[in-house]
């Protein structure tokens, strides 16, 4: 089906629902539910489908994000290594796997983690809302195989990896939730395109409503982006989201089960 027999209301639906993910994605995470639940209920394509669909907003979104970032200065290569490099080649590992299992498998790997994402969330909620970053908490192994983990959940499907890797990086890390969230977005980026093409090439990919996803979204993090950049209450706003996308995917979660 092309884009233009999905009709109006689906196609103002895929845009404001992909702005609407790239908020989210880039100030918390998991707004990955928003366009999946798009891709799979309202333009009815299959999980793995979707799931590898989904990477096409997500290298748009991040990029966006990826690119405004840089611009202001806010990437310090060598301080975001540590976690860069273990998450990039997790997130890389578990797109590689995600090609290969049954849609059953992929709707149930994530239910119950979302439960142990809001105990992560509410954990010292002063770190969190702190602006200053501190040395890192945990020691570079214990990093470095967290990287690997986080890497892996978000190479396989992404919704959710945003929470994780904020957990990682603010309590683990030392980083700030605004600083943690500028690294998130990198590593995103850099892994994307090589998942992209697995997923291409094992034929799971609808380019056309990738697309239409992928606009809302670059729309959505571009303007979030520059809110981050500017704005002294990022830190606030940020924890404020992700709080509430955490409890509300975990809420769904105990429903459905």
């Amino acid at each position: 089906m092309s884009v233009a027999e999905l009709g109006w209301p689906i196609i103002l639906l895929a845009l404001a629902g992909g702005a609407l993910a790239g908020f989210i994605n880039t100030l918390a995470g998991s707004g990955s539910a928003i366009t999946l639940t798009i891709l799979t209920e309202a333009m009815g394509l299959p999980p793995l489908i979707a799931n590898g669909t989904n990477r096409i907003g997500t290298l748009a979104q991040s990029g966006t994000s990826f690119l405004e970032y840089w611009r202001n200065g806010r990437i310090d290569w060598r301080r975001g290594a540590v976690l860069l490099i273990p998450v990039g080649l997790g997130g890389i590992l578990g797109g590689l796997v995600a090609t290969q299992v049954s849609n059953e498998e992929f709707k149930t790997v994530f239910r119950w983690l979302l439960v142990l994402l809001l105990v992560v969330v509410l954990i010292k909620p002063k770190r969190w809302l702190s602006k200053e970053a501190t040395e890192p908490q945990w020691p570079t192994w214990l990093l470095i195989i967290g990287g690997l983990a986080a890497g892996f959940y978000g190479g396989f499907i992404q919704m959710g990896f945003g929470p994780l890797f904020l957990g990682l990086a603010v309590l683990g890390g030392g980083m700030s939730l605004a600083e943690a969230n500028v690294y998130k977005i990198v590593v995103v980026m850099l892994y994307t395109p090589i998942l992209l093409i697995a997923f291409v090439a094992a034929g799971q990919v609808h380019w056309p409503y990738g697309i239409l996803m992928a606009v809302g979204q670059a729309v959505g993090a571009f303007f979030t982006t520059r809110f981050a950049v500017r704005s002294p209450k990022v830190n606030q706003v940020a924890y404020a989201v992700l709080v509430v996308v955490v409890v509300l995917a975990c809420l769904k979660v105990l429903y459905t089960s």
